[in-house]
C-alpha cells in the first residue's frame, strides 16, 4: 500500500515521546490499579500479625550467614524472627503496589524505606544510606555522561549517520538497528533513553516502508519496532553498565563473594550471548512469525530516506563539542573495559568522565542540559534499601531452604535441575512483574541462597540469572521501553505476545546451552554437573 506522499509522516518531529498519544489502560490494569492499596494494606497485615510462620518463628542460627549471624546474635532470637516476619509483610505489600501500579514506583520505595525503620528491620543508619550507595552514584553519572551524548547530538548524528550509510534495503535496515543498539548500549545505560534516541529515526524509516501503524500496520514495520523493543533490551543486557538493575545485580553477587564482578567479566559472558539472541529474533521475527511479503522489502516512498538524509545534514559538520564528547566516552569504555587490569571502578571511572564532561570551558554539558529521573533513583534507593534489609535478616535463604525442605529436595539435588528452576523463574517472571530492578532484587539474592545451601559457588547460579534481567519485552507493562513503542500502535498485544514469548523461551533454552557450553569454558558453572 503507497503512503500519502504529501502526508506529514516523513516529520521526525512528529515521533517525539510528548506527541505520542497516551495509551489508554485496559479495564483489568485500571481494576488491579483500584485494589492494589487496599490488598497491600490487607497483606501486611494479615502477614505482620496472623500469619504463623514456623521457619520465621524458629530460626537455626547455624543455617545463617556469617553478616546475619552477627545481627542474630546481637539482637536475640526474638527480635531477629521479628524483623523477618516484618521484612516478609513489607515485601509482599511492597510488590502488590509495584506490580499493580496503585500509588507511584518511587512513593511505593518511600513507604518502604521508612516501614523499614519503623518496623526496625533496619537501623536508620543503614535504610538512609542506600541513596548513597555506589550503585545509585553510578547510575546518577551514568545519566551525565548520556545527557552529553544526547545534547551534543552524537547519539542521534551516529544513528542517522548509519541508517543512512548502510540502510540501502529492508535486510540492511534491520541490521544496521543491530549494530545501532549495541554500540548504544556501550555509552547509554538507560533503556528509555535508547528508545527515545532511536524511536523517531525507526519510525519514519517504518513509514518509507508502507508502515504508519494504526490500520497501515504491516510485517515490516511489526518487526521493525519489535525488533528495536528485542535489541534496546538484550543489547542492555551485553553490558554491566546496561541498565540500573544490571549494575544491581553485580552489586549483590559481589557482596556474596567477596569481591569485584567486573566490567569485562560481565562483558565476556554476557555480550556473546546477547549477540546470538539478537540475531535468532532477527531471524525468528522476519523469516516466521512476521514473514515479510516480497512487496514490503522495498521502500514504498521514492526517495523516502533522503529525509533522513536530511536530518543528518541539519546537523552540520561535526562539531568540536562532539568530538571531545566521543573522546571522553571511549576514555571512559576503555578503562571500563581493561577494569580487571587496572582495579578502577566503573563508578570512580564514572566520576571522573562527569566531572571532566561538567568542566567548565573544557566539558561539553551543563548541569541544567542533564536530564536525571530522579524519581527512577529514588525506586531503586527502595529496592537497594530492601536489598540491604535481606542481608541483615538472610529472609532469601531462610525461604529457600524452608522451600527446599517442604518440597523434599535434599543436598543430592542435581546442579542441573537447580539451574534450569533458577533461569526459568527469572525468564518467565517477566511475564507478571514490571520492574528489572524489582525482578533483580527478588531472584539473585534467592540464586545466591540456593547456592549456598546446595554447596555451589554463587557466581555459578546468580550470575547466569542476573544475565537474563533485561528480557522485558514480551507485554507493554514489562518496561519502560515495552510501554513507550507499544503506543506506536505499529503491533497489537497479541503480535507482541507472540513474539516476545517465543524469545522468552529460546532465550531460557540458549541460557541452559551456555550452563553446559560456554559457561563452563568461562569458569562460571562447575564443569561436569549437567
Amino acid at each position: 500500500m503507497m503512503v500519502d506522499k504529501n502526508s506529514d509522516f516523513l516529520n521526525m518531529n512528529n515521533y517525539r515521546i510528548e506527541k505520542l498519544p497516551v495509551r489508554i489502560k485496559s479495564k483489568v490494569e485500571t481494576r488491579l490499579q483500584q485494589i492494589g492499596s487496599p490488598l497491600a494494606i490487607i497483606a501486611f497485615i494479615i502477614i505482620y500479625f496472623f500469619l504463623d510462620i514456623s521457619f520465621l518463628q524458629n530460626i537455626d542460627a547455624e543455617k545463617l550467614s556469617s553478616s546475619a549471624r552477627v545481627i542474630f546474635d546481637r539482637l536475640g532470637t526474638e527480635h531477629f524472627s521479628h524483623s523477618n516476619v516484618a521484612l516478609l509483610a513489607i515485601f509482599a505489600a511492597a510488590l502488590i503496589l509495584w506490580i499493580t501500579e496503585a500509588i507511584p514506583n518511587y512513593l511505593t520505595s518511600l513507604i518502604l524505606i521508612i516501614a523499614l525503620v519503623l518496623t526496625s528491620v533496619l537501623p536508620e543508619k543503614e535504610a538512609y544510606a542506600q541513596l548513597g550507595h555506589k550503585v545509585m552514584w553510578l547510575n546518577i553519572l551514568s545519566f551525565i555522561l548520556a545527557s552529553m551524548l544526547v545534547a551534543t547530538g552524537v547519539a542521534k548524528r551516529f544513528a542517522l549517520w548509519f541508517i543512512v550509510k548502510f540502510g540501502k534495503n529492508s535486510t540492511s535496515v534491520f541490521f544496521s538497528f543491530i549494530v545501532i543498539n549495541l554500540v548504544l548500549s556501550m555509552f547509554i545505560s538507560a533503556t528509555t533513553a535508547k528508545a527515545t534516541i532511536l524511536l523517531p529515526i525507526f519510525m519514519v524509516v517504518a513509514v518509507v516502508y508502507g508502515a504508519t501503524g494504526g490500520k497501515n500496520k504491516n510485517n515490516f514495520g511489526r518487526n521493525l519496532v519489535l525488533q528495536n523493543l528485542f535489541q534496546i533490551n538484550i543489547s542492555a543486557s551485553a553490558f554491566v553498565t546496561g541498565s540500573g538493575a544490571n549494575l544491581l545485580a553485580a552489586s549483590l553477587i559481589a557482596g556474596a563473594i567477596g569481591s569485584e564482578l567486573f566490567f569485562f567479566d560481565w562483558m565476556q559472558a554476557a555480550a556473546p550471548v546477547a549477540f546470538l539472541l539478537i540475531l535468532i529474533a532477527w531471524f525468528v521475527g522476519t523469516r516466521i512469525i512476521f514473514k515479510i511479503p516480497k512487496e514490503e522489502k522495498t521502500p514504498q516512498i521514492k526517495g523516502g530516506m533522503e529525509k533522513l538524509k536530511e536530518e543528518l545534514d541539519k546537523l552540520g559538520k561535526i562539531k568540536f563539542s562532539e568530538i571531545k564528547a566521543i573522546i571522553i566516552f571511549s576514555s571512559i569504555l576503555g578503562l571500563w573495559v581493561t577494569d580487571r587490569l587496572h582495579g578502577i571502578s566503573p563508578t570512580a571511572v564514572a566520576f571522573m568522565g562527569a566531572i571532566i564532561a561538567l568542566m567548565p570551558k573544557i566539558g561539553v554539558v551543563k548541569w541544567n542540559d542533564v536530564d536525571i529521573p530522579w524519581h527512577l533513583l529514588l525506586f531503586s534507593a527502595g529496592a537497594y534499601t530492601l536489598g540491604e534489609a535481606f542481608k541483615f535478616t538472610d529472609l532469601p535463604s531462610l525461604s529457600v531452604n524452608a522451600v527446599f525442605d517442604a518440597l523434599g529436595l535434599g543436598m543430592n539435588t542435581p546442579f542441573w535441575l537447580l539451574y534450569m528452576i533458577l533461569t526459568g523463574a527469572m525468564t518467565f517472571s517477566a511475564l507478571i512483574f514490571q520492574s528489572k530492578t524489582m525482578r533483580a532484587m527478588l531472584f539473585v539474592p534467592i540464586a545466591i541462597g540456593v547456592a549456598g545451601r546446595f554447596g555451589f559457588p554463587i557466581v555459578s547460579l546468580a550470575f547466569p540469572v542476573a544475565m537474563l534481567i533485561e528480557h522485558v519485552y514480551v507485554l507493554p507493562f514489562n518496561s519502560k521501553p515495552a510501554l513507550l513503542l507499544y503506543s506506536t500502535d505499529h503491533y497489537s498485544l497479541t503480535d507482541t505476545f507472540k513474539f516476545g514469548f517465543v524469545m522468552l523461551v529460546i532465550a531460557w533454552v540458549m541460557s541452559i546451552v551456555m550452563g553446559q557450553t560456554y559457561f563452563q569454558f568461562l569458569g562460571i558453572t562447575p564443569n561436569g554437573v549437567f
